[in-house]
């Protein structure tokens, strides 16, 4: 008896006791499972009688699979707390460290009233041990780190694998590719340095950011109109303004929520039900993308974490081409300022808008399709021989621009137009829980999601004043007297200034003809 009550008792992980159950499962008898095991019979109907609790945890990732016991943490609600945390941060491929872990925890423990608790190693150690968590270090995406080691078998088992089978039933023109960018949109060249590597994840520095999204197809036919996320609802240059080349929308981060990007994309699969169009869209698995609604006529595919750098065709080519025209814009509009010696006046939140759209309906197929050849996901056949010339040709008429421009501005030797133009690639682009709403275990959002006031950001610019419509029809026709006078002007542009002019006088036609027709009948 002695013997007996001295055995040590076996533990088995989470694991082990699947395998267990599933061997049953695939028909063998309860004996020979057992003895295959090495377990009791008893045992064995233990197991099986707990399954769904196994099956819930490995599902839910709450537990690491090799956990033996499944005992709850002293503290379960700062646990809870803390791995709700670390899954927000995981899921951002942000660096997390054990001492981190334990200074988040103090603060919750805190926050939730709990004086005594203390995030000791011992406390990390189980804690990790109950979740699984292994602690590594987790860099900033790095195309050529991702081309080493490990990172390369991922990516090519990607195309060699899932890629092949998401596109098979899809033709370039139904393949998409969707995401966001951060954009300091008053940024000035002198303002380069300082600008540099910050993240922007809220507070003053929110007022001077914009968040854009964009979306693009693998053929370049089609580019979706941008979505921009500012942190003003009703600014003062967009009063008495009903269109924009862009959807707008505003919280007080200027970043993407779940919701704004659920929105966008119920918004997008409604039209290509009215077209009866059946699309894929490549997306990453950033915070905003992971709860997506229920949608008819896209299909989703994600691309494989820590791997967008080198899969995701808008990262490779397309946004960065985007900001350089961008940029380039607001170089033009420092140039003509400095020349004509007025006042440089900050950009608003409207001309970001409509430069950002300029730059990105100016953003060629041939860049296009070469960024997503340069993905792996269409074939290089379809490259056009002057794509690369196509690609460096905004570059290198900024380059000049930029020398002109940081003479004049006593811009520091050592920033470059590259500077410039890259300037704002650290920024958050997606909203990040804070402390508050992991707590009550809601959405991130409810918090934060709220747009900032009209006044916010906006009150130092001057108010637009309103155009009428036979203000801008004697604008056209100034446009026209002044390009009579210009030597070698394309076709292209007196078309589009037709195209104006007709929209214009259809508009003020259509307004007498109703205005006519209202007085007729007030006079019956």
């Amino acid at each position: 008896m002695a013997n007996k009550g001295n055995k040590k008792r076996r533990q088995f992980s989470l694991e082990e006791k699947m395998k267990v159950v599933e061997a049953v499962d695939s028909g063998k008898r309860k004996g020979d499972v057992a003895k295959e095991f090495g377990i009791t019979p008893s045992t064995l109907s233990t197991f099986l009688k707990d399954r769904a609790k196994f099956e819930e945890k490995v599902r839910e990732a709450s537990v690491g699979p090799q956990r033996k016991r499944m005992r709850n943490a002293l503290y379960d609600d700062i646990d809870k707390a803390v791995f709700a945390w670390f899954q927000e941060i995981h899921a951002k491929n942000i660096l997390v460290t054990g001492s981190v872990i334990r200074k988040k925890a103090l603060n919750l423990a805190n926050m939730l009233g709990y004086d005594n608790f203390q995030a000791s190693v011992g406390w990390l150690n189980r804690f990790r041990d109950r979740h699984g968590i292994a602690l590594k270090a987790v860099c900033r995406e790095d195309s050529d780190r991702l081309m080493n080691g490990l990172g390369i078998d991922k990516v090519n088992e990607w195309h060699a694998g899932e890629i092949i089978k998401l596109i098979a039933d899809y033709s370039p023109d139904d393949i998409f590719n969707a995401d966001e960018t951060g954009v300091f949109f008053q940024l000035l060249p002198q303002h380069t340095l300082a600008a540099k590597g910050d993240h922007c994840r809220g507070g003053k520095k929110a007022k001077q950011r914009l968040t854009a999204l964009f979306c693009c197809n693998a053929s370049g036919t089609e580019k979706m109109r941008p979505l921009i996320v500012g942190r003003s609802a009703n600014p003062h240059c967009l009063k008495n303004v009903h269109s924009l080349p862009c959807d707008y929308r505003a919280n007080q981060g200027a970043w993407m929520t779940q919701e704004l990007f659920n929105e966008w994309l119920m918004q997008v699969d409604a039209r290509m039900k009215r077209a009866e169009r059946r699309i894929l869209l490549l997306i990453d698995n950033c915070s905003a993308h992971n709860m997506l609604p229920r949608l008819e006529r896209i299909q989703v595919g994600y691309l494989p974490s820590n791997c967008t750098a080198v899969l995701q065709p808008l990262n490779l080519g397309i946004i960065r081409t985007m900001k350089v025209l961008y940029r380039s814009h607001l170089l033009k509009q420092i140039l003509l300022k400095l020349h004509s010696s007025e006042d440089q006046e900050k950009v608003d939140i409207r001309q970001a808008i409509d430069m950002i759209a300029a730059a990105w309906w100016s953003v060629k197929q041939s860049t296009v399709v070469r960024c997503w050849q340069k993905a792996g996901i269409i074939p290089l056949e379809l490259t056009d021989s002057d794509t690369e010339v196509a690609a460096s040709e905004p570059e290198a008429a900024s380059e000049k621009l930029w020398h002109s421009v940081a003479l004049a501005t006593c811009v520091p030797n050592e920033i470059n137009f590259q500077d410039f133009v890259t300037a704002d690639d650290d920024l958050i682009i997606s909203q990040e829980r804070i402390d508050t709403e992991v707590l009550q275990g809601t959405e991130a959002g409810e918090n934060t999601d709220e747009a900032g006031s009209e006044e916010e950001g906006e009150a130092s610019l001057p108010q637009q004043p309103k155009i009428t419509i036979t203000e801008a029809i004697s604008s056209v026709q100034k446009l026209r007297q002044f390009l009579s006078t210009c030597v070698g002007v394309p076709d292209a542009v007196f078309g589009q200034l037709n195209g104006i002019d007709e929209y214009l006088m259809r508009k003020v036609t259509q307004t007498l003809v109703d205005s006519k027709i209202t007085d007729f009948l007030q006079t019956k």
